[in-house]
């Protein structure tokens, strides 16, 4: 078996937002946009993310095979594991997945400067991080994100952003902001 890629967060960030989104307010909006397909489907996951259908599968499976996801009993679909997931992010995923800082650019804020986020630290340095995308708003020091279509995927899904955005903090963070990131991220994925 392969090991872990970081696009299998992506997926798992992004069927987590879904089960929310079902929760609150069913997926009927998600589900127009994709004429006919589940965003639980390879397909609607593919259309949503910007992630291949292959690489989709390859997520799922992995994520299966780690624990980090489980099929569930009556649907058949993975379920993301989230206490192991938020495990995962908050002590593993910055020694797997890290995160280094580039020059500056323009692109969509990320980490503690996306908007939903904003002010909840302040933060000693004078710039803010940025996934480089040139639909972006924001002049930062870029990040590479967790998987090239990440910037693209967030305009479409706010919780997928906020999610992703805490990720960065997490794995761009120094110990104090990881543990604020680690803490919200707690709030949201294990709703404590």
């Amino acid at each position: 078996m392969n090991g872990m890629k970081s696009q299998d967060i992506v997926v798992l960030l992004k069927l987590v937002s879904l089960q929310e989104q079902e929760e609150l307010e069913g997926l009927g909006d998600v589900g127009l946009s994709l004429k006919g397909e589940t965003p639980y489907s390879v397909r609607g996951l593919e259309a949503l993310l910007g992630i291949s259908k292959t690489e989709i599968n390859g997520a799922i499976r992995r994520s299966l095979s780690t624990g980090l996801a489980i099929k569930d009993r009556r649907s058949g679909r993975p379920n993301p594991n989230r206490r192991n997931l938020h495990g995962f992010i908050v002590h593993g995923l910055k020694y797997v997945f890290p995160a280094k800082p580039g020059g500056m650019t323009r692109g969509t804020a990320t980490a503690f400067a996306a908007p939903m986020l904003k002010g909840l630290l302040i933060s000693g340095g004078e710039y803010i991080y940025v996934w480089p995308s040139a639909e972006g708003s924001d002049m930062g020091q870029s990040v590479q994100p967790l998987f090239k279509s990440v910037p693209q995927a967030v305009r479409k899904d706010d919780r997928l952003y906020e999610y992703l955005a805490l990720v960065d903090a997490i794995r761009l963070g120094n110990q104090r902001e990881a543990a604020l990131a680690g803490n919200l991220l707690a709030e949201r994925l294990l709703r404590k």
